[in-house]
């Protein structure tokens, strides 16, 4: 009796954890870094290499921090919403130039719209590492104090932004 016990017994747990995993949504990538202190960024500006993006700088104001590349056409996608965002609903958008050469980032912007208060240059990805970034576009919503609330990974769409992260930008002005 035993000897049939056991294999279903093993046979259950792992139907389980397969039902469970099964009805995760693939779309959502975790984050450790929720309710956590944003990531330290000390870059310098694509448009001003003289001046610096850092968090710091940014405590008191609910931002948003943007990781995009010129050579991401999702990031292309999503620029019209962006700056609709920053525009209509007065969001402070920030962006993270991620792995991308400094002299086309400048010139994709210049050719698409540029929806950034400013842009940081990461061109090693070493903040974006920090940031736990999977790829790009990713957006974080960052509070007053500096600690990140949300992240989304993949473009913002009207939808989502409508739906999922106004209300949390909302929540936390």
């Amino acid at each position: 009796m035993m000897r049939f016990k056991l294999p279903f017994a093993i046979f259950l747990v792992l139907a389980i954890l397969l039902a469970m995993g099964l009805s995760r949504d693939p779309k959502v990538l975790p984050s450790a870094l929720i309710d956590k202190p944003a990531p330290a960024i000390d870059l310098p500006l694509l448009d001003d290499p003289q001046q610096m993006l850092k968090v710091d700088s940014l405590r008191g104001k609910v931002w948003l921090l943007n990781v995009w590349a010129s050579w991401c056409a999702p990031c292309r996608d999503e620029l019209p919403v962006l700056t609709a965002l920053a525009r209509e609903d007065g969001v402070a958008l920030y962006g993270l130039n991620y792995k991308d050469k400094s002299d086309v980032a400048r010139t994709w912007l210049r050719r698409h719209g540029n929806p950034y208060l400013g842009s940081a240059v990461d061109s090693d990805g070493r903040v974006g590492i920090d940031y736990g970034v999977y790829g790009v576009p990713e957006t974080f919503v960052i509070d007053r104090a500096g600690r990140i609330r949300f992240k989304h990974a993949g473009p913002i769409t009207p939808e989502i932004w409508r739906t999922t992260m106004l209300p949390v930008v909302r929540s936390l002005q």
